[in-house]
């Protein structure tokens, strides 16, 4: 049965390598979501650009732009800062989670990648920012509300 917090969510899954990326697309067939794919830092960028998804997972080591480049641009513009970052990752030192957690991301998966350990952390991603939406469009409507009666 779709959940509605997944049915009309996108997901960029973001990765160099075609297998992992091939990898995590079919994980995620098991959610009923939108998938969309990203080969390198860049096009991430550019997808992200003209179509917001509402969460991306994120290869941290790609050549040219890194993971933790791409994050950063992500939680530094202010029309994609509320977009859920989860970096998946090989890396496990204290210094590249540092640097993971300074460029913003809001959760970590490690390599190689647990089926159950994604689909679970996706869908509660995908709750939180279905519900932070609702929460914005609420006192949005609020805020309209407000002003309405005092004129």
């Amino acid at each position: 049965m779709p959940s509605e917090d997944t049915q009309s969510s996108v997901v960029l899954v973001v990765d160099d390598n075609p297998q992992n990326l091939e990898l995590i697309l079919a994980y995620l067939e098991d959610i009923d979501c939108q998938t969309l794919s990203a080969e390198g830092g860049q096009q991430a960028l550019d997808i992200i650009q003209k179509t917001p998804p509402d969460l991306v997972l994120l290869d941290v080591m790609m050549p040219k732009v890194s993971g933790f480049e791409v994050c950063k641009k992500i939680k530094n513009n202010p029309k994609t800062t509320d977009i859920p970052v989860i970096m998946v990752t090989a890396l496990n030192e204290i210094g590249d989670i540092e640097r993971a957690i300074d460029s913003g991301t809001d959760d970590f998966l490690s390599k190689p990648v647990n089926k159950w350990e994604l689909l679970t952390r996706v869908k509660t991603m995908l709750k939180l920012k279905h519900l932070e939406d609702k929460l914005e469009r609420t006192l949005a409507y609020l805020s309209e509300i407000e002003q309405n009666s005092h004129q």
